[in-house]
């Protein structure tokens, strides 16, 4: 499995959760109920406004938080000093795995609100207990690959590269922003430990301090092509884009004397999409009709879609602040709701946050190859689309290992079946379905629990 958030050293702590997990998990346990085989749902209310999809993603890294939560004679030793806990509840701790079983939607497919993104069963105290981190770790890569699958049917097959590092909030964040974005179909980061733990390709030019420690811009692309000959794409706006390009353009020809070509100008500033025409023109004047020009600052989709819409000659994009933190959008309405305890099913009533009761299935429904609607049903009924959950855990161990690439790969397809309205940037809605079944036992627990 990747190692995307680099967390080993503390997502595995049970102390990473709230404290009211662990306060239940005391009275669960004073009252005989730590055991009961529960079931609790994990989905999101909404999308954001304009948004027609989600796509999931955390997963793996879920699964590992699983399967790695302990309980330290540290942690132990900071529980007793709190007073909150009794030494049975603590003994209890000491010896904590995880034994139960996850069902899950596989990284890469597109989601709809209500529609489970895992459902974990097992023991009532365990899986309570992983509700913070769950939420938590499945929320943010989620969040970040939606956002960037967005920026992928914007840029409508150029190539775009994740920048965000720098602006997310953290450095395990920036490395599952690489993970998320990647998997939604970037084709590469700029961070090099990203690259290292998820073998994603890796992708840079070159800062506007660089050109400025040079006593010129010429002797600056000058020593950076020695350097790399074959790979350069150089930063041109640090004094005047026109001249800039110029420059570049006389270096590349002194170096092409050798064998070798320029890869690559970069823009960073001012209004990029007259700024590309120019620098495309002169590229093509001089005969570097493959030379890339590149264009970053600032971006997300709703620009790169207004400059592929006016035929800007730009060939990949660098996306980082705007995406890395979902600016626009900066969270999911997710939750972890108890849906069936000891085979009963349970829901929740409360005002705008009802719940549905039991165990799901999800149900994709295709006219030909195109995705028409979703069906949410109870697990274990029958529907003529395609189930999308799988089991992924059972007993405590991971059944589940997809490679990124695979994973990747699964985003690609199951994005592009969905139909064109639903990938706009301002995307119709998209039709889910609740089963007869989960429909009835809906009402009837409803109306029992009111009356």
């Amino acid at each position: 499995m990747d190692d995307p958030g680099g967390r080993r050293h503390e997502a595995g702590s049970g102390l990473l959760v709230d404290l009211y997990e662990l306060t239940m998990g005391e009275s669960y346990l004073a009252e005989g109920m730590a055991d009961r085989e529960a079931t609790f749902s994990l989905f999101f209310r909404t999308l954001p406004p304009g948004w027609g999809y989600a796509l999931a993603a955390g997963l793996e890294e879920g699964l590992r938080y699983l399967a790695e939560l302990r309980f330290s004679d540290e942690d132990l030793a900071f529980l007793e000093r709190t007073g909150k806990f009794s030494a049975r509840f603590l003994r209890r701790l000491s010896s904590f795995r995880f034994s139960g079983n996850v069902r899950a939607l596989p990284e890469g497919t597109p989601v709809f609100p209500e529609e489970p993104l895992l459902e974990v069963s097992g023991p009532l105290l365990e899986a309570q207990l992983a509700e913070t981190m769950l939420l938590n770790l499945v929320h943010l890569q989620t969040l970040i690959a939606s956002k960037a699958s967005r920026a992928v049917d914007a840029a409508a097959g150029r190539t775009l590269v994740d920048f965000s590092l720098r602006r997310t909030h953290g450095p395990d964040a920036g490395l599952a922003a690489a993970r998320a974005s990647y998997l939604a179909g970037f084709d590469a980061t700029s961070n090099v430990l990203a690259g290292q733990r998820c073998a994603i390709p890796i992708a840079g030019t070159m800062a506007h301090s660089y050109i400025e420690s040079f006593e010129s811009e010429t002797e600056a692309f000058r020593a950076f092509m020695r350097v790399y000959p074959d790979d350069a794409v150089l930063l041109v706006d640090t004094y005047d884009t026109p001249e800039g390009v110029r420059r570049a353009v006389t270096v590349a020809r002194e170096l092409e004397v050798s064998g070798h070509r320029l890869r690559g100008v970069r823009l960073d500033s001012g209004d990029v999409g007259p700024l590309s025409r120019v620098a495309r023109e002169l590229l093509d004047d001089a005969g570097f009709h493959d030379a890339v020009v590149f264009v970053s600052g600032g971006l997300d989709e709703r620009e790169i879609a207004r400059l592929v819409g006016e035929g800007a000659p730009i060939g990949g994009f660098g996306v980082g602040t705007k995406m890395g933190v979902s600016a626009d959008a900066p969270f999911l309405d997710v939750a972890y709701k108890l849906v069936e305890i000891d085979g009963r099913p349970v829901l929740k009533l409360s005002t705008g946050k009802a719940s549905l009761p039991g165990r799901k299935e999800v149900w994709r429904m295709r006219e030909g190859s195109v995705a028409s609607h979703d069906v949410l049903g109870l697990y274990g009924g029958e529907c003529e689309g395609e189930p999308l959950l799988l089991e992924v855990m059972r007993a405590g161990h991971v059944v589940w290992n997809e490679p990124l690439g695979a994973t990747r790969e699964r985003a690609r397809r199951e994005r592009e079946s969905l139909p064109p309205s639903l990938r706009a940037l301002d995307a119709a809605p998209y039709e889910v379905r609740v089963g007869p079944e989960l429909a009835a036992l809906r009402d009837r627990l409803t109306e029992g629990m009111r009356s």
